[in-house]
């Protein structure tokens, strides 16, 4: 069976938009393939990330990670961290961990597309075109966005929709 199909837009062109702020990492760089570590092919770790230049009146994040490229009409959702306080400016590598042991007081995951509690690393089919994953941090007008950990990547999405003040954004790329 062929996987041949055209790539589908940037997934936040599709959205209002938002003003932008800064996002780095010392692990991945916007614009260049993904290291295996970051993925189900190495130590399947999620990568450390920083922000600055969050808009006044910021009061929690949400950090997510998306690949738009995935051969469903929806996409694949590796990672949701929902409620990040306010003042948190990074998250280490490994933050995605299982449990949320890594994420400050209050945060927590949302179960990723494989059902999986925390960060499901790149994980493109094999032989398949080179995939884009969005690693955006949102900065969010309310402390809480009103779901909760069972509640799906879609109703994070849904809600970031009406609370979602700026967001900042890097792509980086893999394939098997």
């Amino acid at each position: 069976m062929s996987l041949e199909r055209p790539y589908p837009p940037d997934p936040y062109s599709l959205l209002p938009q938002v003003p932008s702020f800064t996002l780095t990492s010392p692990d991945i760089t916007d614009g260049q393939r993904m290291d295996a570590a970051f993925t189900v092919d190495g130590a399947n770790d999620s990568p450390a990330l920083a922000w600055s230049g969050a808009p006044a009146g910021t009061a929690s994040y949400v950090v997510n990670v998306f690949d738009p490229d995935a051969p469903t009409p929806s996409g694949y959702w590796h990672w949701n961290a929902v409620d990040i306080p306010a003042t948190t400016t990074s998250l280490p590598r490994g933050a995605g961990a299982p449990g949320g042991a890594s994420l400050p007081v209050g945060a927590y995951h949302v179960r990723n597309d494989g059902g999986q509690d925390g960060y499901l690393g790149a994980a493109p089919p094999e032989g398949d075109h080179e995939h884009r994953y969005y690693v955006a941090v949102h900065a969010v007008d309310v402390p809480q966005l009103g779901v909760g950990p069972d509640a799906s990547n879609a109703t994070v999405a849904f809600n970031l929709a009406f609370h979602t003040l700026a967001r900042a954004v890097l792509v980086v790329t893999y394939q098997r």
